[in-house]
């Protein structure tokens, strides 16, 4: 609550409109919603960032709420704060350092211990994808599917699954069109954290209105800033992705992706452990 008091007096211009939610449960056991919000607004008020810059912004917001008896009782979050920021004009390196210097001044450090789901060395990742949190063929289906491209790095899989007029929606406000570009676009991801495992946490779906099925998964990557990328040259540190991607899957084609993770955050998390060795 107070966070969302922050940013209420930072843009109280603020729109969120609801793009679409996808869901599963009931009203006995409870439900679990993933909702994809895109907000609009101006920075108007002096606040945690500082004077107003009076810019507009457009911004995109994933939510996944566990709820039960009407109350939200657990809630993951990712914004594409990278994005808001640069709308804003405003350094993100700083905001950035900002971020880390407070997590730090608490006590807080990286924690780089243990595997991270990928075999050290050349050794493949596992063969067979783990099902057992679907809930649908067509669930188990995108798991196996997202499991050859970020794990097991079968780029190819990308024109099999995805129409070739596919529309992908990404971080930084990114609107693409194409496999080539949804390609692109995974190896810009899977090129910063080289040895990232991609996991999955929560997967759900719901039939759409507009045919076909709609699908959202929450996944994490576990691994090290290797690679050259968004986040610019490669710095060693252990990184932690939170990602939600929504997928509206038509006669087993993949026709839309929203797919959203935080660059800022991952930008902090450089900065922490900079600190930590300092």
């Amino acid at each position: 609550m107070q966070d969302t008091l922050q940013r209420l007096v930072a843009f109280p211009e603020r729109r969120g409109m609801a793009t679409q939610v996808i869901w599963n449960g009931n009203d006995v056991d409870g439900f679990y919603t993933s909702h994809l919000v895109t907000g609009s607004g101006r920075h108007t008020q002096f606040s945690h960032l500082g004077k107003p810059t009076n810019r507009t912004f457009v911004t995109r917001t994933v939510a996944d709420c566990m709820i039960h008896e009407n109350k939200i009782y657990r809630e993951w979050v990712v914004s594409d704060n990278m994005s808001l920021m640069k709308q804003l004009g405003l350094n993100t390196d700083e905001i950035a350092f900002n971020m880390a210097k407070e997590q730090f001044d608490k006590g807080f450090r990286v924690t780089d211990i243990g595997e991270n789901g990928r075999m050290l060395g050349q050794y493949p990742p596992e063969m067979v994808c783990d099902v057992s949190i679907a809930h649908t063929d067509t669930e188990e289906q995108c798991l196996r599917w997202m499991h050859e491209i970020y794990n097991r790095r079968m780029l190819g899989k990308i024109k099999e699954v995805y129409a070739p007029n596919v529309q992908w929606h990404g971080p930084l406000m990114k609107e693409l069109y194409g496999t080539a570009s949804v390609t692109h676009q995974t190896l810009a991801l899977i090129g910063m954290i080289p040895d990232g495992a991609w996991l999955p946490q929560h997967i759900c779906s719901n039939p759409c209105d507009e045919g076909g099925t709609k699908v959202a998964i929450r996944w994490i990557i576990e691994g090290h800033h290797l690679g050259y990328g968004e986040l610019g040259k490669p710095t060693g540190k252990r990184l932690f992705v939170m990602g939600m991607s929504h997928y509206h899957i038509i006669n087993g084609k993949i026709v839309d992706e929203w797919v959203l993770y935080d660059h800022l955050a991952l930008l902090a998390q450089i900065k922490l452990g900079q600190m930590e060795e300092a």
